[in-house]
């Protein structure tokens, strides 16, 4: 999915400060919802995974391993980047909902284009969250990596930041699903719900095989 760039002038969701961020969530405004947070949370999910990296870096005596890090630490920034685009682009996704609906049906015509600029949209709102589950998927592999050879002291860290990456692929998950039963393809929707589920039933016990290492090493160390 090609990304639609924001101008200059827009208002991006990911150049607000968090205050603002939250504020405008908290607002009557139906967006950004639980798809641009989610894209977050898998963004702060690859931040700590990065964090982890960077600081296992400069532990003494690891120069031999800084190769090994700095390599974790940019796959991090990379999907953290692809994250916090997502976060503005879900947003974006609705728009385009609201956008299609608003559409006039005065004439047969007029409810043929529109209906089809429904569905249009519904299927990038759909495509959109499952871009989502993807990207964040890939970043349990760093966080995996950073508390199986990661500095100790950083482990509750790479552990919040397994937390944060299910909770990503999970809320977006829930909004595959939502979008996807407003799809008349109904052979499309199904596929689209069966790989969203797919991930989301791997994500889950990926996380706990996480947690339960990270719980192990900070009572038995």
């Amino acid at each position: 999915i090609e990304y639609v760039m924001q101008d200059a002038n827009t208002n991006s969701l990911v150049k607000m400060d968090l205050v603002a961020f939250a504020n405008e969530t908290a607002s009557e405004s139906p967006a950004p919802g639980g798809g641009s947070i989610s894209a977050y949370m898998g963004a702060l999910g690859a931040a700590l995974a990065t964090m982890v990296a960077n600081l296992s870096s400069h532990k003494k005596g690891w120069d031999d391993k800084i190769e090994y890090f700095s390599t974790i630490a940019e796959q991090g920034q990379i999907q953290k980047d692809i994250l916090l685009k997502l976060v503005d682009e879900d947003t974006n996704a609705f728009n385009k909902i609201m956008d299609a609906f608003a559409l006039p049906k005065a004439n047969e015509s007029e409810k043929t284009l529109r209906s089809q600029a429904i569905q249009d949209a519904t299927l990038y709102a759909t495509k959109i969250p499952l871009q989502t589950m993807q990207e964040a998927a890939k970043c349990f592999a760093l966080v995996q990596a950073m508390v199986e050879n990661g500095n100790a002291n950083s482990v509750t860290d790479a552990g919040v930041g397994a937390l944060a990456i299910r909770s990503a692929i999970y809320g977006a998950y829930l909004n595959v699903c939502v979008n996807a039963v407003g799809l008349k393809n109904k052979e499309l929707s199904a596929q689209l719900m069966q790989e969203a589920k797919s991930i989301l039933a791997s994500s889950l016990e990926i996380e706990k095989n996480i947690l339960e290492k990270v719980t192990d090493l900070v009572f038995n160390g």
